[in-house]
């Protein structure tokens, strides 16, 4: 149980109970008061006698009521005084806490589960039945995120998140690395790549102004069963992974929209040294100058229109044709035919897959 929820509530609380209320833990140490100076107290006595007696006690000037009916006390909570209105305020606080406690309990069940299910640490025959234990709906589109932060925050990852997304009932915030962090996230919009991707941008806008970090998105496909929560995880994975080779730019990463990428990085290095060998027979891409390779990706994402890339990169047309035509005579290839360009700029990706996952021998 966290503590810091404890506290949060004694906090809020403090205003309506004019008297010292606080929870101690199953250490007997105060956890968590009105009066942040009595925190860290010791008061293993009271622990003690609660564990013989019944669900209360009354010594020196508080009250102490125990948080639950097992037999030995996980929590504690206790008032100032020792009169009728300290004794009904214990057992309000204790009646409140219990109850919160029994939703966090329930949330984390919930986590865990769903951590063993993306993990696949759980088998398929009984991920129906702990389901129905923890009222999963089963008939709800999801989708999984998997935030990786780059570099040290202030605060952890799993904190910034879960405080991003507090409906505990929809959204799902799971730890699995020191740096990475699972969102689960029960939407009808699931299914909408618009609407997630603005979920991803939310996230990247905030950790980027608020905590001054730098974060990457991968975005699994939509996952209509608990089942396919584990490959809407491993979609997520491999959309950062593809993200950091063929764009290196994005910090939000479908993997809908991976596209060739996915392929060629499933490719063995071996295979995709063959093949730049083959489409290269004249010459080699590391032939290629800083402004021809630039030419290249101007020349690609105006969709091959000649005067549309002249008019971008500040040249006259004649001049582009011009380039165009020593990157033929160099690589055999004229981009201003599609199939050549096609072939060119596979051929640029796997380059840069190669970079990335050089051949190991």
């Amino acid at each position: 149980m966290s503590n810091r929820l404890f506290q949060g509530l004694i906090h809020q609380m403090k205003d309506a109970v004019d008297r010292v209320i606080g929870v101690i833990d199953e250490n007997g140490i105060v956890i968590s008061c009105s009066e942040l100076g009595k925190i860290g107290e010791s008061r293993v006595s009271v622990r003690d006698e609660l564990s013989y007696s019944n669900d209360f006690i009354q010594k020196d000037g508080y009250t102490y009521r125990t948080i639950g009916a097992s037999a030995k006390p996980e929590y504690i909570v206790f008032v100032e005084g020792e009169d009728k209105k300290a004794e009904s305020t214990s057992m309000l606080l204790a009646i409140s806490l219990s109850n919160i406690k029994a939703l966090y309990d329930e949330k984390y069940d919930k986590s865990s589960f769903l951590k063993n299910v993306i993990l696949d640490n759980i088998l398929p025959s009984d991920i129906y039945t702990k389901s129905k234990e923890l009222h999963f709906q089963t008939d709800v589109q999801r989708v999984v995120f998997l935030i990786k932060f780059y570099g040290n925050t202030n605060m952890p990852p799993f904190d910034i998140i879960q405080n991003m997304f507090p409906d505990r009932n929809r959204e799902y915030v799971i730890n699995v690395g020191e740096h990475d962090v699972v969102l689960i996230v029960e939407s009808s919009d699931a299914s909408d790549p618009h609407e997630m991707e603005k979920i991803a941008k939310q996230i990247v806008d905030t950790v980027n102004s608020e905590f001054f970090a730098k974060v990457g998105v991968g975005i699994g496909t939509t996952a209509v069963t608990l089942k396919e929560l584990a490959s809407s995880y491993k979609e997520a994975q491999i959309a950062l992974e593809v993200g950091k080779v063929f764009d290196t730019e994005k910090s939000i990463i479908s993997y809908e929209n991976l596209g060739i990428g996915r392929l060629i990085y499933q490719l063995p290095t071996t295979l995709c040294e063959m093949f730049l060998r083959e489409v290269f027979k004249k010459g080699s891409l590391d032939s290629l100058d800083r402004e021809t390779l630039i030419t290249i990706q101007a020349f690609f994402e105006n969709n091959l229109n000649v005067s549309e890339t002249a008019r971008k990169l500040f040249v006259h047309r004649n001049t582009l044709v011009y380039r165009l035509e020593k990157i033929r005579k160099l690589t055999g290839l004229d981009l201003r035919e599609f199939d050549h360009a096609i072939t060119f700029k596979v051929a640029l990706m796997v380059q840069k897959y190669l970079t990335a996952k050089p051949i190991k021998y």
